[in-house]
């Protein structure tokens, strides 16, 4: 008997366009033979299953189930590809530990703190982590560039200290530009984090972990024909991914060892990507993705298919690991 799996996307932040692609990604490769998907459309208190016949029906989130031709249809997991709230920070993960329901991704908690790229950054920090100088603008703090320089120097880059796909990210070079910079990041999150530019090789390494198996995918370098890998250049071409990267295998060996010890550490479940410069003979932490795009221009995929196995086969996996989870939780 097929499985019922809910592919969540949407969300309530600007990347909900990046989570929609990624959602007919994943639908088109899940094994059809084992599988009966279902898109869920999520914005705000508005959840509902898209029906092949392009209508839409509400999801009863009582017990996250919908009625179809008179039939009610529950879900055996939940695959979680909603980038930004609510898929990415725990809320999502946290209703479903309520339900009991299998989902792909981290735990509530480590959801939630990895998407917090400062606290995420602090905690690292204290592991002897690398990574840029940084300050952090919280909603009630005063705008006070001096205080500001005082730990950083330029260039530097100013983003929302919540989001992704470098929605409301600025490359700053002079004072001049740093308040409108800051107001640019505040539209996408009240809390601005500044950090000081690394200039090197980025680097992009996904890993797949679960109790049963852990994969370690090719490095990708990423070269961007912008000023620095923004949304132009990660879904618009402007840039070129370099998969398996072009540097030498020792260092290649030190970034697949770095994102296990950064993902172990943290406590990290399915598939997840960290991006990082080298610089200096150093690698620097950039961020960590725990709901990493799969659309068709997504590193993730690409790393997949580098390492000669198919999408279809990790996707699969990651299905059947959140129900064999979630079974021996309850044991």
């Amino acid at each position: 008997m097929k499985k019922n799996i809910a592919i969540l996307y949407g969300g309530d932040s600007a990347e909900r366009i990046i989570s929609e692609r990624s959602s007919v990604t994943i639908e088109k490769h899940l094994p059809k033979e084992k599988y009966s998907t279902y898109r869920v459309s999520v914005s705000g208190s508005e959840w509902k299953v898209d029906i092949a016949d392009g209508r839409s029906i509400p999801v009863n989130k009582d017990d996250f189930s919908f009625v179809h031709d008179c039939e009610k249809i529950g879900f055996d997991c939940a695959f979680i590809i909603i980038h930004g709230t609510p898929g990415e920070n725990g809320i999502l993960q946290a209703y479903f530990d309520l339900l009991g329901i299998p989902y792909t991704t981290c735990s509530a908690f480590v959801s939630a703190l990895t998407f917090d790229k400062y606290a995420c950054k602090c905690y690292l920090r204290s592991l002897g982590i690398s990574m840029a100088d940084d300050f952090l603008l919280k909603k009630t703090d005063v705008f006070n560039r001096i205080e500001i320089e005082e730990k950083i120097v330029y260039p530097v880059f100013v983003k929302p200290n919540v989001g992704g796909s470098s929605f409301g990210v600025t490359k700053v070079y002079s004072a001049d530009d740093l308040k409108v910079a800051v107001d640019i990041a505040r539209k996408e999150d009240c809390d601005v984090i500044i950090e000081s530019f690394v200039e090197g090789i980025e680097l992009s390494h996904g890993i797949y972990l679960t109790n049963q198996r852990t994969l370690e995918l090719p490095v990708t370098q990423i070269l961007s024909k912008n000023s620095f890998f923004d949304y132009e250049a990660k879904y618009e071409g402007k840039s070129e991914e370099i998969t398996p990267a072009h540097i030498p295998d020792d260092l290649s060996d030190r970034v697949k060892s770095l994102t296990k010890k950064i993902s172990n550490r943290l406590g990290c479940w399915g598939l997840v990507r960290i991006d990082y410069i080298y610089s200096g003979d150093r690698l620097y932490f950039l961020e960590i993705n725990t709901v990493p795009g799969m659309s068709e221009a997504s590193i993730i995929p690409q790393q997949i298919l580098h390492a000669g196995l198919s999408i279809s086969e990790v996707l699969d996996w990651l299905v059947e690991d959140a129900i064999s989870r979630n079974s021996n939780c309850e044991q």
